[in-house]
């Protein structure tokens, strides 16, 4: 390619770009502002609330900070009393959590209905695992009952029991199934430790009960099951209590799941337990939720001692509204784009999809008038001179001017012309305008020859 022929291309380029630049400009400027008002990408830190140190809340909140920091997101852990005050820090706007583990029944209210209207708005993401309600007690208090054995609630009347530090919601829990039997909290000595304390305590024998409202994950409830002289209470009931109280459910801790060597439990125990979900801030960042609900299904839906392969996480069983973005996945699982592009492009695209149609949609109409602008910008380079070129010839007529003195202008046009470089498609009206300026040279030269 000649320098002369590159020239030409480049400058039909710089000409096309100059043209569009307008354009351009008016769609960044849309883009940058629809990315301001939706703000697709999530912020890089999130606040988990979570529960006391070794309990399953906790233990499942590590695994979430590995699950997100794989997509750059910092995963905050918040320790807290347990699922109350997990529902607490939720509502209350002064507070910087994002998403919390809450168990249903756990509320203070007494009916679902009562906490709606409180504090901000939550969402449920999902229900995440069962947590059974488990009663451990020394055998050695169940001496005098009947069978020496603890058959039901009501027998705990006089007993010294911990139910869980205050927000750990396992006393709310524990206080409605007393209720349903009939006996009140003022009935029984309770004591209000955490799990680590109360389990020293009910070892010592300064308990005679504890309760747990808890995943089996947990380390003390482990060793619970296989300590000497603590039993495990059976709610030969389980059935019943899930008809009265509609967030728990009916499950069976199987023969030997504990411990299969020593046979621990040495029996199927029934028990009830409600499930625990994870909830999040109504306005939390859709894409968060989509995170968390996935980095959900990774960790929570193989097989376990209540749950089988793929039931968790479940929409089912929430006492909160199911979030969009968690609807969305329990429907058709992670988004198509996460599936095949890196979580910041994937979520950018799904995010702004729709504000990029609509700027095109704008566009397209406003693009009609680029080849025209085109057009004219091109031309104009040319016809500017045209002006220039009528006054010689205008004052050529008129006799007023020399015709030398309007040669000379001639030859200056003409030389500006011969600088002027158009795109080759308009050559031909360049050359049509050096063949106007030689029109009138001609004339002009006509004119001043007689005078010479």
């Amino acid at each position: 390619m000649t320098r002369a022929a590159f020239r030409d291309k480049l400058l039909s380029a710089r000409d096309v770009m100059a043209t569009l630049g307008p354009f351009a400009l008016i769609a960044l400027l849309l883009l940058i502002g629809a990315y301001l008002i939706l703000q697709p990408n999530p912020p890089r830190e999130v606040v988990l609330a979570t529960g006391p140190e070794q309990s399953d809340y906790a233990e499942f909140a590590k695994l979430y900070v590995k699950a997100l920091k794989r997509h750059h997101i910092e995963v905050v852990l918040r320790a807290t009393e347990g699922s109350s005050a997990n529902r607490r820090l939720l509502r209350d706007p002064k507070e910087k959590v994002d998403f919390g583990f809450v168990r249903g029944g756990s509320s203070e209210a007494i009916r679902a209905e009562d906490e709606k209207g409180t504090g901000l708005p939550l969402v449920a993401l999902g229900s995440l695992f069962l947590e059974p309600v488990w009663l451990f007690y020394r055998t050695e208090a169940a001496a005098k009952l009947p069978g020496k054995t603890l058959a039901r609630l009501d027998q705990l009347r006089g007993w010294r029991v911990n139910a869980g530090a205050r927000g750990a919601g396992s006393a709310n829990l524990f206080g409605k199934l007393l209720r349903a039997n009939g006996v009140e909290r003022e009935d029984l000595v309770f004591d209000r430790q955490d799990q680590t304390h109360a389990a020293i305590a009910l070892f010592n024998k300064e308990l005679d009960a504890l309760v747990m409202v808890s995943a089996p994950e947990s380390p003390i409830l482990q060793m619970l099951l296989r300590t000497p002289g603590i039993t495990l209470f059976e709610f030969t009931q389980a059935e019943a209590y899930t008809r009265r109280l509609g967030y728990l459910s009916a499950v069976t801790l199987p023969r030997g799941v504990a411990d299969l060597s020593h046979d621990i439990p040495p029996r199927n125990i029934a028990l009830v337990a409600p499930t625990s979900m994870l909830v999040a801030r109504e306005g939390t960042h859709p894409a968060l939720m989509q995170l968390f609900v996935q980095a959900a299904h990774d960790i929570h839906s193989d097989p376990g001692w209540f749950a089988r392969t793929g039931q968790f996480p479940s929409k089912e069983d929430v006492e909160f509204p199911l979030a969009p973005e968690a609807q969305r996945y329990f429907k058709n699982g992670p988004p198509l784009m996460q599936r095949y592009l890196p979580f910041w492009l994937a979520n950018l695209i799904e995010r702004m999809w729709v504000v990029l149609i609509s700027i095109v949609a704008i566009l397209i109409p406003l693009g009609r008038v680029v080849p025209p602008l085109y057009n004219f910008r091109i031309r104009s380079r040319i016809f500017t001179w045209y002006r220039q070129l009528r006054q010689i010839e205008t004052s050529l007529s008129s006799g007023k001017t020399p015709a030398v003195r309007l040669l000379d202008e001639l030859d200056k046009l003409d030389a500006k012309v011969e600088r002027v470089s158009v795109p080759l498609s308009y050559a031909d009206e360049l050359y049509s305008l050096r063949s106007h300026i030689a029109l009138v040279r001609g004339r002009a030269s006509g004119v001043a020859q007689p005078a010479a």
